[in-house]
């Protein structure tokens, strides 16, 4: 006779099968570490340029910049934010492929594209409504929007992966919060959130889920 089949093995056996049809899975710690990175090095590229601008108070001096000062500005920080975007795109795409290959699961599937789609809404949305910002004279208020957008962003994206983004997610929001509040500090906000942040998820999400099975770079 066969032996009884474990009833609560069955169960969790289903549930895991779901959860792999219905959440990307995939996404890498190491992706977080290397945005982490990319937007530290951003933040620090933009601090140069600016205090080389505008003197020691930098950033302060843009927030009160007149209209013709921001506009000469903004093309550098424009393709400054281009190329952090693109750098950190890289580095999620090669870390997340990397461990997709190796947990034999696809790239792109339904769930992938149910992510994207669910960071990319509110993301653009954000970007151009920062950016409106930015053109109105509210510079102050560009990077507090940029993290609360983003908060919300990986909020919206959290029922398609992994529930811990749900609690960089929820950092974001925070962060920007507060930099409502210090308008004088954006920099300092940037680099906590968008990098600090990212590296302390990654590093958390490595050692959960990826450090004892990890391949070889």
């Amino acid at each position: 006779m066969k032996p009884a089949t474990d009833p609560l093995a069955q169960l969790t056996e289903i549930r895991a099968i779901m959860e792999r049809s219905s959440r990307f899975l995939s996404l890498s710690g190491l992706s977080g570490v290397g945005a982490g990175i990319v937007a530290l090095v951003g933040a620090g590229v933009g601090h140069f340029y600016l205090q080389q601008q505008y003197g020691p108070e930098g950033f302060l001096r843009l927030v009160d910049a007149s209209a013709e000062e921001r506009l000469q500005a903004l093309p550098f920080l424009l393709g400054l934010a281009v190329v952090v975007i693109c750098l950190t795109l890289g580095v999620a795409w090669y870390f997340t492929r990397r461990r997709a290959a190796h947990d034999g699961r696809p790239l792109w599937d339904a769930p992938a594209r149910r992510l994207l789609l669910s960071l990319a809404v509110p993301l653009v949305v954000g970007g151009l409504f920062c950016l409106a910002l930015y053109l109105r004279g509210a510079a102050s208020f560009v990077v507090p929007g940029m993290l609360i957008f983003y908060g919300l962003a990986l909020l919206n994206a959290s029922k398609y992966t992994l529930d811990e983004i749900r609690l960089l997610g929820l950092t974001q929001l925070a962060l920007g919060l507060l930099a409502l509040l210090l308008p004088g500090w954006g920099l300092i906000f940037f680099a906590a959130g968008f990098g600090l942040g990212h590296i302390g998820y990654g590093l958390l999400m490595y050692n959960r889920y990826e450090r004892a099975s990890q391949p070889a770079l």
